[in-house]
């Protein structure tokens, strides 16, 4: 069953204003359709996923996508443009709207598989692996899937704009024309890939002088941004901001936000819940445990009254055996005024 989003949703061509990052471990489809409930305007991304595990893995797992998603964007990992090129093609196939290369991770095992972060100084090659992606979604039937790439701007010590520039020029040239910038150089060395996304200094303004000296590019900024206002501010630059954690830790921003840029009235936390049910149900008579749904709506409540009980209520609950949509009410009940929650 899919969560249907309001008619005047962004179509899959438009610029995307508004997106949530990719993130390990969180973006999986019931995350995706969660946020596709609170952000119907918002383009979403699955988790990276490696071109080699595309082609030759489950893809009934690893690309599980509901209808409601869409636009949504395949993240690929890798380096090899034959294999990137097939993957694109297989993601097309299977009806993402975009394909985005990942050169941004900074984790060990990235690095050691020659992708990610460290591809910052392999622009030529980069440059190679998207000219492939565009040629295999286009000669694939599918010229209307955009093949992106998120980046950092630059590894290590790099701190020259026009090295970073010359990033985006040689892969802008092979076909690409939006660039998600996380905002940060990646420091490949001593550095944990969280330390990666809070220890080195944010650079805004680089963002902000690529899409000045750029104007024909779409230039999407990403990093620390975890806030509305911030986030509005930092379109008066950009064409579009990316939420990472912060839309995961605390999703009722991320539907702020959206409502804000569309001009939609703001709904309250258990509206948006409620409109979340259906699928849940429907997920739970497929037999998906409630515990792999239930973990991406932790922070629903985040701040507010009840909130930490609501939390509580589903991580104790949703690993039982038999636990259903009831615990999900059970944990809205402590969010109501003058609920006192009874001891298990």
């Amino acid at each position: 069953m899919s969560v249907s989003p309001p008619d005047e949703v962004r179509t899959k061509a438009d610029p995307a204003r508004l997106s949530v990052a990719p993130m390990m471990d969180w973006t999986d489809t019931h995350c995706r359709v969660f946020h596709r409930v609170l952000a119907p305007s918002a383009l979403l991304y699955t988790e990276m996923v490696h071109a080699n595990a595309v082609i030759r893995g489950d893809r009934g797992k690893l690309l599980a996508m509901d209808a409601c998603e869409h636009p949504v964007a395949l993240q690929l990992g890798g380096s090899e443009p034959a294999l990137l090129a097939e993957a694109a093609r297989i993601g097309a196939e299977w009806g993402y709207d975009e394909v985005n290369l990942n050169c941004g991770c900074p984790s060990d095992r990235v690095q050691a598989g020659r992708f990610g972060a460290c591809l910052m100084r392999e622009p030529a090659l980069v440059a190679d692996c998207v000219a492939a992606m565009v040629e295999a979604v286009r000669n694939g039937g599918r010229p209307d899937v955009r093949v992106t790439v998120k980046c950092r701007l630059g590894v290590d010590d790099d701190d020259d704009f026009d090295t970073f520039l010359g990033f985006v020029d040689a892969v802008a040239a092979a076909g690409c024309h939006t660039f998600v910038v996380h905002a940060r150089n990646a420091w490949l060395k001593g550095l944990s890939p969280k330390e990666n996304r809070e220890v080195p200094p944010l650079r805004y303004e680089w963002g902000y002088r690529l899409k000045r000296e750029r104007p024909a590019l779409t230039v999407l900024l990403n990093g620390g941004i975890a806030a509305v206002e911030p986030a509005v501010a930092h379109l008066a630059h950009v064409d579009g901001v990316m939420l990472g954690r912060a839309a995961y830790h605390d999703p009722f921003v991320l539907h702020v936000l959206d409502a804000r840029l569309s001009g939609r009235p703001v709904r309250t936390r258990e509206a948006l819940l409620r409109d979340y049910l259906p699928y849940v149900q429907h997920q739970l008579e497929q037999g998906v445990p409630l515990k792999h749904i239930t973990r991406h709506i932790l922070g629903l409540f985040l701040g507010e009254r009840g909130g930490r009980a609501f939390r509580q209520v589903l991580s104790e609950g949703s690993h039982r055996a038999g636990a259903d949509v009831e615990l999900i009410e059970a944990a809205l009940d402590c969010t109501r005024p003058g609920h006192v929650r009874q001891s298990a």
